[in-house]
C-alpha cells in the first residue's frame, strides 16, 4: 500500500511524530507550508495562532512536492490551535479532495486535543478513517510518545 504522511508542523513536535511514523512504515512524507508563515512566538503565537484557528483561516499554501492522489493510504497530522487542526490543515483539507482513500488523523498538543481529530474527520467524509491518535507533550515526553506512534501503527495494521 502506497503510503503519505501529510503535516503541518510550527515548532516541530507533528513533525517529530510524522517522521517517526514514516521511518516506522516506510512512507512519503508531504510537509504543508503557508506561503506566509505566523511570525509570533512566546505567548504571543497563542492569541495569533488561536485567532486564526478560530476564525477557521485557509492561508494559501506552498505548491506541493507529492499528489496526494497518488496515495491508497493518507496520514494526516495537525498540531492542536484553539482547540482545533491548524490553519495550514485546513487549507489542505479544504484544496484537495480526497476520495476513497484509506486515512489516518493525529493531532498534537500540549493539553486537550477538543474536536480536533472530529473535525477533521467531518471534512474527509467520502473516506475511510482507519484511525486516530493525539500526542500530548511531545517534547517532554518524547520517549513515551515515539513508542505510542509505533504502537498506533501496529494497531491500525498499517505494517
Amino acid at each position: 500500500m502506497k503510503t503519505l504522511i501529510v503535516f503541518y508542523s510550527y515548532e516541530g513536535s507533528t513533525k517529530f511524530i510524522a517522521q517517526t511514523i514514516a521511518n516506522e512504515i516506510g512512507a512519503d512524507i508531504l510537509e504543508i507550508k503557508p506561503e506566509k508563515e505566523m511570525q509570533s512566538h512566546g505567548f504571543m503565537k497563542y492569541i495569533w495562532g488561536g485567532r486564526q484557528a478560530t476564525m477557521k483561516a485557509k492561508p494559501t499554501l506552498l505548491p506541493f512536492d507529492k499528489n496526494p492522489a497518488d496515495y491508497d493510504l493518507i496520514i494526516i497530522g495537525t498540531p492542536v490551535w484553539a482547540f482545533n487542526m491548524a490553519p495550514p490543515i485546513r487549507s489542505f483539507l479544504a484544496q484537495i479532495k480526497l476520495t476513497n482513500k484509506k486515512i489516518a488523523l493525529f493531532c498534537c498538543h500540549e493539553g486537550s486535543p477538543g474536536k480536533t481529530l472530529e473535525n477533521m474527520e467531518n471534512k474527509l467524509q467520502r473516506n475511510e478513517i482507519i484511525g486516530k491518535m493525539d500526542f500530548m507533550k511531545v517534547v517532554a515526553q518524547k520517549d513515551n510518545n515515539t513508542k505510542k506512534a509505533k504502537e498506533w501503527i501496529k494497531q491500525i495494521n498499517i505494517i
